[in-house]
């Protein structure tokens, strides 16, 4: 009979060095290397390619991986929560509130509106849960210096919650490049647990990855970090039961001769990471218009939603 296994230093091939490594960039857990590709674990922790291989079998035999009933994946999705956006024809839309084990992603052009998605979801998520909250703290990941917490005392007074208690459980990190913002991502597991956290946002998603890695030359390079700092959210969604919410940048496609050219930032590698993608618009005046792009479960539709110094609104 083998080692039973149970946590990571259990793994054949991961000695007390390496654990010590890998528990260091957020990887704590069997199901963290059972989900991690052998790349991640030879760069993090200098594994060889074959010893890398092995613990994550060993790990994903562990926690018996693989075919499951699907009544037991019904199961796991009852425990999938939802936060509220303050504007029933939004919640409406995607299903009831921005839903906790994934990632949902906001794009849209300037003044869109999506950094205001972030200080809605940041007073929501705290609220009790019959108010449409999660009675959770959040973790911002700031990476174009965006975060305004005066627009958040605004949106807490106009709720009739204390700003200054909501603004004690936000916890607010500034990405200086793509690399700092990824190492942030993978350091937040700790905090997740520490501070109850329900909530991660990452506003801007691109905007360090865009500006560091220009020209075609360099596209290759970019959207292989990008797919890794996708997966580590993916990752810290589905084993934290936590909302993801990431804002976007886009550009003009010339490609699309009829309607709308505008595309997100990131192409198929965010495309297909993000559950939940929703486009903004401005409409006339203080209205803006949401159109759900992509759900596994949703139908497309569209919905028209007021910014007002208040925060989110029906229109």
């Amino acid at each position: 009979m083998g080692k039973e296994i149970k946590e990571i230093s259990d793994l054949p091939g991961i000695g007390a060095e390496s654990a010590k490594k890998l528990k260091d960039s957020g990887y704590k857990t069997l199901e963290s290397i059972a989900v991690s590709s052998p790349i991640e674990l030879t760069e993090i922790a200098g594994l060889g390619d074959t010893t890398a291989e092995k613990a994550i079998k060993a790990a994903r035999d562990a926690l018996e991986m693989g075919f499951e009933p699907a009544f037991i994946l019904a199961e796991k999705r009852k425990l999938v929560e939802r936060i509220s956006t303050g504007s029933k024809e939004l919640d409406s839309l995607i299903g009831g509130g921005v839903e906790t084990g994934s990632i949902t992603e906001v794009y849209g052009k300037y003044a869109s509106g999506k950094s205001q998605w972030c200080f809605q979801l940041c007073v929501m998520t705290q609220l009790p849960k019959d108010k449409g909250g999660l009675e959770g703290g959040v973790l911002y990941i700031d990476s174009e210096n965006s975060f305004r917490p005066e627009r958040v005392i605004q949106v807490a007074k106009f709720i009739g919650v204390d700003p200054e208690e909501i603004l004690k459980n936000i916890y607010v990190a500034r990405a200086y490049n793509a690399d700092h913002q990824m190492l942030l991502a993978e350091k937040s597991t700790e905090m997740i647990k520490e501070k109850s956290i329900k909530l991660l946002i990452v506003d801007s998603l691109t905007a360090q990855f865009r500006s560091e890695y220009l020209g075609r030359g360099m596209l290759a390079d970019r959207q292989q970090k990008l797919n890794k700092h996708m997966r580590v959210l993916q990752r810290l969604a589905e084993l934290s039961n936590v909302a993801v919410l990431v804002t976007n940048q886009v550009m003009e496609n010339p490609g699309i001769l009829f309607g709308d050219p505008t595309t997100p930032i990131g192409g198929n590698i965010v495309g297909h990471s993000s559950k939940t993608r929703l486009y903004l618009r401005k409409s006339k005046e203080d209205k803006r218009v949401a159109k759900l792009v992509d759900s596994p479960s949703l139908p497309d539709g569209e919905a028209l939603y007021r910014i007002t110094e208040n925060g989110i609104e029906d229109s």
